[in-house]
């Protein structure tokens, strides 16, 4: 069955406009097979959008489903009951949110290895599309130790397989940690974690399933470890120097900026403790200056909000949006455009983008998004996984 969606004022997510008057037309595999203006085709069925505007579906490249944003450290090590419940709450929150693709940096237990594989066999409706990480790689004792202890390893060898069983449980990416972090009490961001051959070892196993690996790396020598190894993108990046800024760019490394942790945890910090509230400030203050002078160098910026950490709620992913215009001075079309960075980064072919030939997973709004990036935030808006209703 066909269904042709007509009067639709489309942001197809490539191109900085708007069409009028344009039409979609969506076959049963839930792909989109034609576009235009004018005079729709006939199909099974019609859906008027009543000149409201569609863009893709977003795509949030840095998500931690099975933690807690109600508390200061994730609640990492709760039973795993506990963990899968709230997990498949959070994922029905990013999608009524707008999110309809997420990629895992994390999860306690691995469990969004076994959502996601749930979700693909249809046994878990209204939640997002899941590329899961499962727990991250981690060295004993290092920032990873969150995510119920994550998948320790101190040697090339050790990763090896780790990362090898890790695919095996059904991961389809790689999660390393080259630093410290904001949460974790007894580290911080300049000591670096796991090393280059160790981080190497990891790309090269996951490059050869044709996945990607992504680096919790804050500040230096880690930054510039990840980048030695060739990871995929480098998530939060807050201490980034203009070298590797200039190697990110030659290589062709995204950078994942989680804005949102940042401003919601200093919008919380009396909630925190005194010693990851100070961590936090020091964060946002080198962070946005260097984000901003990424955008300008012209790296990648994708979409990610590390929700699940502090106060970094599943429903508030279009925020991000707000923040790359207001803090780093990005255009509305290029702060849109951080979404389909997040397709092209995780190998989405078929995502991210409103055309023939891709999936119809779109958001219908009452308000232009590349007139006011806010209009992304409507509480009530239409959300569609392949061309099918959601919310």
């Amino acid at each position: 069955m066909s269904t042709v969606f007509t009067n639709a004022n489309i942001f197809d997510g490539i191109k900085d406009e708007i069409t009028k008057d344009a039409w979609f037309l969506v076959d049963d595999d839930g792909k989109i097979s034609e576009t235009g203006t004018g005079t729709a085709p006939t199909a099974s069925e019609t859906v008027d959008l009543n000149g409201q505007y569609v863009m893709p579906g977003l795509i949030n490249a840095h998500t931690h489903v099975s933690l807690d944003p109600n508390t200061h450290d994730g609640d990492g090590f709760a039973d795993i009951v506990t963990v899968t419940v709230r997990s498949v709450e959070h994922l029905r929150q990013l999608l009524k949110s707008g999110v309809t693709y997420v990629r895992g940096c994390g999860s306690s237990y691995g469990v969004d290895r076994t959502l996601a594989k749930l979700q693909r066999e249809g046994k878990l409706e209204k939640v997002p599309q899941i590329m899961p990480s499962g727990a991250p790689m981690t060295m004993s004792g290092g920032h990873g130790i969150l995510f119920h202890g994550g998948n320790v390893t101190d040697s090339p060898d050790e990763m090896r397989k780790q990362v090898r069983e890790n695919f095996a449980d059904g991961a389809q990416c790689t999660k390393v940690m080259a630093t410290g972090g904001v949460m974790s009490i007894n580290d911080n961001m300049v000591q670096p974690q796991l090393k280059i051959p160790e981080i190497a070892v990891a790309v090269e196993e996951t490059h050869s399933k044709g996945s990607i690996v992504a680096a919790h790396a804050e500040a230096n020598p880690g930054i510039m470890n990840a980048l030695k190894a060739k990871v995929d993108s480098i998530e939060h990046g807050d201490y980034l120097t203009d070298e590797e800024i200039q190697m990110m760019v030659d290589q062709g490394t995204y950078l994942t900026p989680t804005l949102l942790v940042v401003q919601s945890m200093v919008d919380h910090s009396d909630e925190l403790p005194d010693w990851e509230a100070q961590k936090n400030a020091e964060v946002k203050e080198a962070g946005f200056r260097n984000f901003r002078k990424a955008y300008k160098a012209g790296v990648k910026l994708t979409l990610g909000t590390d929700a699940g950490c502090p106060f970094t709620n599943f429903d508030e992913t279009p925020k991000e949006f707000e923040i790359m215009v207001d803090q780093l001075g990005m255009t509305n079309f290029d702060a849109l455009s951080s979404s389909h960075h997040s397709a092209t980064l995780m190998k989405l072919g078929e995502y991210g983008e409103l055309a023939a030939g891709k999936y119809a997973d779109f958001l219908v709004l009452k308000d232009n998004p590349l007139a006011d990036v806010k209009a992304v935030q409507q509480a009530d808006k239409q959300v569609y996984q392949a061309g099918q209703r959601q919310f």
